[in-house]
């Protein structure tokens, strides 16, 4: 099998290209008493965390919302993160996997885990292996140093963007992700193993304060892990979140594996941030627990 190497395609862009700066901007976030957590990782206490839903913007405007998840999850002992997000450019496969390789930032490179992402297909209809899809996106990219940050012992990833977000392809990639999940709590695995993250950002390009409305009933949907009033929600509002399937893979995925409820830890857009407030962009940071 050839191993691929994936090159950052947005370093220097949403995020500092040189390690130094990019380990600071990642500090900044976190120490972040507005939007961030307020402090430093690792978190004082260890939660049951199912899943995430985390930002995906440049780092000056979404980076300390993200930290908040992050924080959350610097608790845990996982070993393999399976991100989901949406295909910003439409290209490749409309479900697309990676089946080998390694993801490089300038915290240095991760390698896929073929084994988790070859059950996960085998458990899907629709989950293809597609490298090329991957090649320009920034959703999956810009968690990545985040969980180089937080996770300083080795770990591996499962990236996934979609094309397809429809409700049927949520629930068929959520439940192969739970199965495959599920499997390895079976063979003695640690129970948070596996860390689920869905990258998206909400609202786009609204007023802030049709923004905060409209995201806020949608996150409530969120909470309630009901994937239903999810998508009924989205239609209804037309909330222009781009990584709506990837947000609701995540939710089926949680539920399955025993999320009751999800807990927003924090949501501003970037108007909140940068005081522009004509247009602006939300973000949460959610947790499934």
């Amino acid at each position: 099998m050839v191993k691929t190497r994936r090159a950052p395609a947005v370093a220097g862009m949403f995020y500092p290209g040189d390690a130094r700066d990019l380990e600071a901007a990642i500090d900044q976030s976190f120490r972040n008493t507005k939007f961030g957590p307020g402090m430093p990782p690792p978190a004082p206490t260890r939660r049951r965390i199912y899943g995430m839903v985390c930002p995906h913007a440049g780092y000056a405007y979404s980076g300390a919302v993200a930290a908040n998840g992050f924080y959350a999850a610097s608790a845990l002992d996982f070993q393999t993160a399976v991100m989901v997000g949406p295909n910003h450019y439409g290209i490749g496969s409309g479900v697309a996997a990676m089946r080998a390789g390694a993801w490089e930032t300038p915290l240095g490179q991760v390698e896929v885990n073929s084994e988790v992402a070859e059950e996960i297909a085998s458990r899907s209809g629709i989950v293809d292996y597609d490298d090329f899809a991957h090649s320009r996106d920034h959703c999956l990219e810009v968690q990545l140093p985040f969980l180089q940050y937080i996770k300083k012992k080795k770990f591996t990833i499962v990236p996934v963007v979609l094309i397809m977000q429809d409700i049927d392809t949520a629930f068929d990639l959520g439940k192969a992700i739970a199965d495959t999940a599920a499997e390895k709590g079976e063979e003695g695995e640690k129970e948070d193993e596996m860390l689920l993250i869905a990258s998206s950002d909400l609202t786009h390009y609204e007023p802030n304060d049709v923004a905060h409305r409209k995201d806020g009933e949608l996150i409530q949907a969120m909470l309630s892990l009901d994937v239903n009033r999810f998508y009924s929600v989205l239609q209804r509002l037309d909330v222009s979140a781009c990584g709506y399937g990837a947000i609701a893979s995540v939710m089926v995925a949680a539920r399955s594996l025993g999320a009751t409820r999800g807990e927003l830890l924090k949501y501003a857009t970037s108007g909140d941030v940068t005081g522009d407030k004509d247009a602006v962009v939300g973000y949460s940071s959610v947790i499934f627990v």
